[in-house]
């Protein structure tokens, strides 16, 4: 090929995509709809989204929207070139968080999809921050996890279902007594660690909001002289994992992974799974009719204390450096309609946001639903901190062998440090600029 017809195939490519450029600004569709972009960041729910966004084009003729699956990578990049997508649902942690602190989210306060949220579901947003005077997220699909229990082996023992921590210490040696092993580890993956071991541990054991927002308050002076601080705070919480952990479960758990769980309960190896409603599909992939439920880690011998673990699987934002705002709330509006949120969480075992939505309907997470309705819910304390701090690997170590109370001085010497960087107002300016999500297996749901 000669250097003139490279040349000239060069100029014909970058015409093509300058012209392309041109019609995305424009944000005109051939039909002269106004076209929007749409990030969606949840894969495994594609083909449903997929279908949403075909029936609200063919629902109107005003507004085009198409749909964009890139990955957070590329959207934080379009942020920087003040080219985002014009509506966004996507998970809600740090990383979508920074939008949120650095207010370059419109305000979605007035939008009709606003007034349906529950109002309990505020302060956990509101954990990874905020911009004074907008409410700059709508969560859109919450996820909740606890404990996954085979309902075949408790009817076999004639087991119920523990809701103090001495009842589940006496479930957990009638199993082990009868050569069922109570729970099954994957200690392997850290996140697995993180999200169940320890997040369960300490949600049942304390009150996550007020902790963090007492610690953010400490601000630098984290450590053995403050009011509150890991070491101090999460060191019972802590013995009562570990005491689990180390009589309770398969004892190869520290090279069994999450795959591995997932097939050893589906094979009825153990009792109790510490994973989130993810791990159902695939235990049902060769179980099909395995009877399993769910319930909350009891951690206090007070029922009263039960929680169920939950995170913001999806938000909805529309970033203020959208052209095509209005277009973009038209389709918020759309996406909050019952019909629509409702059938997007039954559809993915999550819960509805929404006020008036019905519980979801799938039995394996029934257990879940009365916590979840009475607002007897948390996030994970692993989720709370930046991702500049290994929580995950810390939590892994202490299963592993190593000292809790020196691990957890260690987390407060980091938080302290991070602190001292980025002086907190509140709980998320301590990690201001920092991305994390519970785990590389849970992020992508």
């Amino acid at each position: 090929m000669s250097t003139k017809t490279r040349t000239v195939r060069r100029w014909v490519a970058a015409t093509a995509v300058g012209v392309l450029g041109a019609a995305m600004l424009a944000g005109c569709s051939t039909d002269g709809r106004e076209t929007i972009r749409f990030t969606f960041s949840k894969r495994e729910a594609l083909s449903f989204m997929n279908d949403v966004v075909a029936e609200y084009n063919a629902s109107q003729d005003r507004v085009r929207v198409e749909m964009d699956s890139s990955g957070v990578d590329v959207v934080s990049a379009s942020f920087v070139r003040g080219n985002p997508p014009d509506i966004m649902l996507a998970n809600y942690n740090y990383e979508t968080a920074r939008f949120v602190q650095r207010c370059a989210l419109s305000d979605l306060s007035g939008t009709t999809a606003a007034s349906t949220v529950r109002d309990d579901l505020q302060p956990l947003m509101d954990q990874y921050g905020s911009c004074e005077g907008r409410t700059s997220a709508l969560p859109y699909s919450v996820m909740a996890a606890s404990v996954i229990y085979n309902q075949q082996i408790f009817d076999q023992f004639g087991l119920e279902v523990p809701t103090t921590w001495d009842e589940l210490l006496q479930v957990s040696e009638t199993l082990k007594s009868n050569g069922v092993t109570p729970f099954y580890g994957t200690f392997k993956d850290d996140w697995t660690v993180g999200q169940g071991w320890y997040d369960y541990s300490v949600g049942g054991s304390l009150d996550v909001i007020d902790f963090f927002d007492a610690l953010a308050a400490e601000g630098d002076e984290v450590g053995p002289q403050s009011q509150v601080s890991f070491a101090k705070d999460f060191s019972e919480p802590m013995d009562r994992m570990l005491e689990l952990a180390e009589n309770y479960t398969n004892p190869d758990a520290e090279s069994r992974a999450y795959g591995d769980g997932n097939l050893a309960f589906a094979q009825g190896q153990a009792a109790m799974y510490l994973q989130g409603p993810w791990a159902l599909g695939e235990i049902a992939k060769t179980s099909p009719d395995l009877p399993v439920g769910t319930f909350p880690l009891p951690m206090t011998d007070d029922p009263d204390d039960l929680k169920v673990r939950v995170n913001m699987d999806l938000a909805a934002i529309i970033p203020e450096a959208s052209r095509h705002k209005d277009a973009a709330r038209d389709f918020l509006e759309y996406l909050y309609q019952p019909e629509v949120i409702e059938a997007y969480n039954e559809s993915q075992l999550g819960f509805a946001p929404t006020k008036d939505a019905p519980s979801p309907s799938d039995p394996r997470i029934a257990g879940m639903v009365p916590y979840y309705d009475e607002g007897r819910i948390y996030q994970g304390a692993s989720v709370l901190v930046p991702k500049t701090i290994p929580v995950f690997n810390y939590v892994q170590a202490m299963l592993f062998g190593a000292s809790p109370q020196a691990t957890l001085n260690t987390l407060d010497e980091d938080w302290s440090r991070l602190a001292f960087r980025q002086p907190p107002a509140s709980t998320t300016d301590a990690a201001a600029s920092a991305s994390t999500d519970a785990s590389g297996e849970e992020a992508a749901r």
